[in-house]
């Protein structure tokens, strides 16, 4: 489908849908689509009096809530470059992501602002409070005079009331640059990715041909950060185009939250990152399964306690959604397996912020074990491999959902492509004749095996990942050697009257069962555990730099 306007596109939806829920803060306040485009028109005329022009930057900082969509679709319609900053960063990466991105109006919350100084953010004409759109900071009393006299500004502008008719927003081109989304930097530093219109039309025009259920009135939980590519498309831009209902969870998306809202919202889709699941898996339906090993290993009876636990486990989700789609993350192939033998209905996809994000999908009824499904339509994948099928090769990409390039980083650019045209993406796979990608690793983690095999750490992880009382692991080269670094589930050890002493020996114990299941260039000399849980990306991913040795 050729591109055509994404903001166009948005007013369309606003228009066709101004009645409808668009955006709620989960048990808090809910905007209809009208009432975010009158939020939208008011935000307008304050960028308008602060000289904000097209193609400048708008930086946003904040956790999820109604407002960060009302800014961020403030910022995109008017043409405008939104720069969304994860609120986990610490205050001075956030400081220099806004001066990098050369934003000049920050939105942030409270807690992100305090440990800012006005006078180390020269460039940024007005600082907003993201929950109340109050200013904090302006750089004069007439920018200040412009927010205090919005109300009466906006009923002279309409004075009848604002209405869908009023509503004009800023016609994009497919390679304009849309937005700059600073990566999560799992293996490094972060760089500024630029995302193109086009990337964004093709994610979201792919979405409605994978999900045609969903539409006007869909019910949407969002849980990943929205600064993060994964959870802005899949759970808020996508919805804005199709006139479903957000909720935004505004607090920290523990299983224990996350599951109260999926029983009250039911929501028609559930976008989620494996580690999700796995701790459902490990608390709820390992002990059920390992209650019925016999009856499970028996047929028939086998279906008759899979369909139990598959009606329960639906249940707990909502009972509502088409399916779980998962990313931004490996998935355990023993959990995998399992939801797979038991027809939940659950696919893996494979996407980067490069791709905005997607790059493979298969709808949970199509997909293969171990595959993250087919590349979308729009986009090519290929395998820097001479056997592709077999011989796993880095996975390169090209298609209009590909960014353009790192915000005013030329080298990183120049080494992200290939000499004709194709993004490297660090990953390792392998393609099947029917397209589906099967994923094995990512370059920068690849270990050199003694005799020059290639050991990917996420394999091994996924074995020891199994083993009770682990939350997880990471394996890393350690003096020619192999170590596993492991998180102990200590709360699950006192539930079985085991104290710290006793859940790190029996994690022990399980060393020599471990390397039976580990091929015998690959095996773990030691384990060291972990005082607390690793840090993390705010898509749960492990920053494996900073425990390499």
């Amino acid at each position: 489908m050729e591109c055509q306007s994404v903001n166009k596109l948005f007013e369309k939806s606003f228009k066709e849908n101004w009645d409808l829920p668009a955006l709620s803060n989960y048990e808090g306040m809910t905007l209809k689509y009208g009432d975010v485009a009158k939020r939208i028109e008011m935000l307008h005329i304050c960028f308008r009096s602060c000289g904000l022009r097209k193609g400048d930057k708008v930086a946003l900082c904040s956790k999820n809530q109604a407002n960060w969509g009302v800014c961020f679709l403030a910022t995109l319609t008017y043409g405008a470059v939104p720069v969304p900053i994860l609120h986990e960063f610490k205050p001075d990466n956030v400081q220099y992501l806004v001066n990098h991105s050369e934003a000049k109006v920050l939105f942030i919350d409270d807690a992100n602002w305090e440990g800012i100084s006005e006078a180390e953010i020269p460039g940024v004409q007005v600082v907003v409070q993201m929950s109340t759109l109050k200013y904090l900071h302006a750089v004069s009393q007439e920018l200040v005079d412009v927010r205090e006299n919005l109300p009466e500004t906006f009923m002279k502008m309409y004075p009848g009331g604002f209405s869908r008719e009023d509503m004009n927003y800023y016609e994009d081109t497919p390679e304009e640059l849309a937005i700059i989304n600073y990566t999560s930097g799992t293996s490094g530093f972060s760089k500024g990715v630029m995302l193109p219109y086009r990337a964004l039309w093709t994610n979201i025009c792919f979405g409605s041909v994978a999900e045609p259920q969903m539409g006007r009135g869909s019910e949407v939980v969002s849980m990943l950060p929205t600064a993060h590519m994964y959870g802005m498309m899949f759970e808020f831009l996508y919805e804005m185009t199709i006139g479903a209902h957000v909720h935004f969870l505004t607090r920290v998306p523990s299983p224990k939250v996350i599951m109260k809202a999926f029983s009250e919202i039911h929501p028609d889709i559930i976008i989620a990152v494996p580690l999700i699941i796995e701790k459902v898996y490990k608390s709820q339906i390992k002990p059920i399964a390992d209650k019925h090993k016999v009856m499970l290993s028996i047929p028939f009876l086998d279906q008759v306690v899979l369909g139990k636990i598959r009606e329960g486990l639906v249940a707990a989700f909502g009972g509502k959604f088409e399916e779980i789609i998962l990313g931004g993350a490996a998935f355990n192939p023993d959990v995998e397996q399992f939801l797979h033998r038991m027809k939940f209905p659950f696919t893996v996809g494979y996407g980067m912020t490069e791709c905005a994000p997607l790059i493979t999908y298969a709808h949970w009824n199509n997909t293969r074990l171990g595959s993250c499904g087919k590349p979308i339509t729009g986009c090519q994948v290929r395998i820097d491999s001479s056997d592709p099928e077999k011989i796993p090769g880095e996975v390169q990409i090209k298609g209009d959902n590909v960014f353009t390039g790192y915000y005013k980083n030329e080298e990183a650019t120049a080494s992200a492509f290939t000499e004709d045209g194709w993004f490297k993406t660090g990953d390792i796979g392998v393609i099947d004749s029917d397209g589906y990608l099967y994923l094995r690793g990512r370059s920068k983690c690849m270990i050199l095996g003694p005799s020059g095999q290639n050991i990917y750490p996420e394999e091994l992880e996924a074995v020891i990942n199994n083993v009770n009382y682990v939350v997880e692991s990471l394996v890393i080269e350690d003096n020619g050697a192999l170590t596993a670094l492991i998180y102990p589930d200590y709360q699950q050890g006192q539930n079985d009257s085991l104290d710290e002493a006793g859940v790190k020996a029996r994690i022990q114990g399980c060393l020599p069962e471990i390397n039976k299941l580990l091929p015998g260039y690959a095996q773990i000399r030691k384990i060291e555990f972990m005082p607390e849980d690793f840090e993390r990306t705010p898509k749960r991913s492990i920053k494996r730099y900073l425990y390499q040795r």
